[in-house]
């Protein structure tokens, strides 16, 4: 299926976020066991594009998890979307969980990886230009979603939402904004590959979609915003795929 133009994108949803005062937290289960940082890497697919991270949770951890969210409250997306929204059919949950998302950044390996993603030599000014800014975390807003056999996202842009976030080495709000979608897969299924749509360069009018199968304890990071590649979730023919998401977070 060929691209469609950026002229007229289609988007996941809408493009501004205002950081609501925190919800109820909720009881995630603790996040172990992992693997250590030293044993994982930044894979890259599309270099500054699509990285992936294997094992980034393990086996074990997607079990307790995947268990856990099945008892939430899921809501099935509109069949209908808003004008410029892409057609979205799946089950999610969706919380302002500020505590959760800084164990998963500074719990897990992803700060260590996206900080440390350079050589030891490289300026701040290449950091910010692999990652939009200065990293400082993740978006609180929290987002569960489950795909079920014969739901599907389809071919849409991600955009960059503004933001006050408050890390939690600061005391006062910055303003801030996301730049990557983070996708941590929990389950494996037949189907369910989110497939990127690289635009045509002179050398290449008509290059290859890059496929990401779902893979158990898999992240996957993408550029959203204006270089965000267009992309969907195809259809999940058997099986479930739960997925946790969020972003990342940087300064502006």
């Amino acid at each position: 299926m060929p691209p469609k133009s950026k002229k007229e994108p289609i988007k996941a949803g809408k493009g501004t976020q205002t950081q609501k005062k925190a919800e109820p937290a909720l009881n995630w289960p603790p996040l172990r066991p992992l693997v250590p940082a030293s044993d994982l890497y930044l894979e890259s697919l599309v270099e500054d594009q699509i990285y992936i991270i294997r094992n980034f949770f393990t086996s074990t951890l997607c079990k307790n998890y995947a268990s856990f969210l099945a008892s939430l409250p899921l809501i099935t997306t509109p069949g209908r979307p808003k004008k410029g929204e892409a057609v979205r059919v799946n089950d999610r949950f969706q919380i302002d969980d500020p505590r959760f998302a800084e164990m998963l950044w500074q719990s897990t390996a992803l700060k260590d990886l996206v900080e440390g993603s350079l050589d030891s030599d490289a300026t701040q000014a290449m950091l910010r230009q692999t990652w939009g800014g200065k990293p400082l975390g993740l978006n609180p807003n929290i987002r569960i979603y489950r795909y079920s056999p014969g739901q599907f996202f389809a071919q849409h842009y991600d955009d960059s939402n503004t933001l006050t976030f408050k890390p939690a080495s600061q005391n006062n709000p910055v303003p801030a904004r996301t730049t990557w979608t983070l996708l941590i897969y929990l389950t494996s299924c037949s189907g369910g590959e989110t497939v990127f749509y690289p635009d045509p360069t002179p050398t290449d009018r008509s290059p290859e979609p890059i496929s990401v199968a779902p893979e158990v304890g898999m992240a996957l990071l993408h550029r959203h915003g204006e270089r965000c590649l267009l992309h969907e979730g195809k259809e999940v023919t058997s099986g479930e795929k739960w997925v946790v998401r969020s972003d990342l977070i940087v300064g502006r």
